[in-house]
């Protein structure tokens, strides 16, 4: 077997470098991806069609494209379009790219996590003559948060993995860099190897965290549960 431990080893030196900008990517493309993902369940839950069809068609035509094609789209078809997009850097197309992808995705996680607070606490705060911003931010907020945290924390780890789509843009992320270091070694699969492992390992690390947060979320509700014991 052809394997070379020695330089396996060595690019888990080599190759952390690269991870801050692909956590860069992934992290500044989440909150895109929330804040239009949360605007697009605001135009599902409005109650006009209008509002709603058009949310649904972003919806339809981000889920079904290809992550790659609409990156292209943006870098190279939106200048030829819009001369002033000419001027866009590759990081900027890659975030945008990604922040657009992951928000159709997030929106429908959002609506299902509104919808699935129960209506009775709602009807039990608009009985009280309770503001609806009010009801929103102390029941249905906190509710729809805890409900809609794993599917969310799922779809981070899915982009997390697609910022090494990033490289076909030119930009040097974790797996750009890879990609660089096995065409000039010709060593794949140790490089192809390690920096698998290396995604792995930080989607370990934020499984983790997630699993935290997620127990922060869930300790008043615990409380709440004991205390009617």
């Amino acid at each position: 077997m052809n394997f070379n431990w020695e330089y396996f080893f060595e690019l888990f030196v080599q190759l952390p470098a690269y991870i801050p900008v692909t956590i860069f990517i992934a992290l500044v493309s989440m909150v895109l991806a929330i804040l239009l993902g949360a605007f697009l369940t605001w135009l599902q839950l409005s109650g006009s069609k209008i509002l709603k069809f058009l949310a649904q068609a972003y919806i339809s035509l981000f889920r079904g494209m290809p992550t790659l094609v609409q990156l292209f789209l943006i870098f190279y078809g939106l200048p030829q379009l819009f001369p002033v997009f000419k001027g866009m850097s590759a990081l900027t197309a890659a975030l945008v790219g990604l922040g657009l992808k992951e928000a159709a995705y997030l929106s429908e996680i959002f609506r299902a996590a509104v919808n699935s607070v129960d209506k009775g606490q709602i009807e039990a705060g608009q009985a009280l003559n309770i503001p609806s911003w009010k009801i929103f931010l102390h029941v249905i907020l906190p509710q729809a948060t805890l409900n809609a945290l794993p599917a969310t924390g799922n779809t981070f780890i899915s982009l997390l993995k697609e910022t090494s789509l990033a490289f076909t843009l030119g930009i040097t992320e974790l797996f750009g860099n890879a990609k660089m270091v096995a065409g000039q070694s010709f060593r794949y699969f140790e490089t192809y190897l390690a920096v698998g492992l290396l995604y792995w390992l930080m989607i370990v690390v934020y499984t983790w965290l997630q699993r935290l947060f997620e127990k922060e979320l869930e300790a008043p509700y615990r409380r709440s549960s004991d205390e009617s014991h």
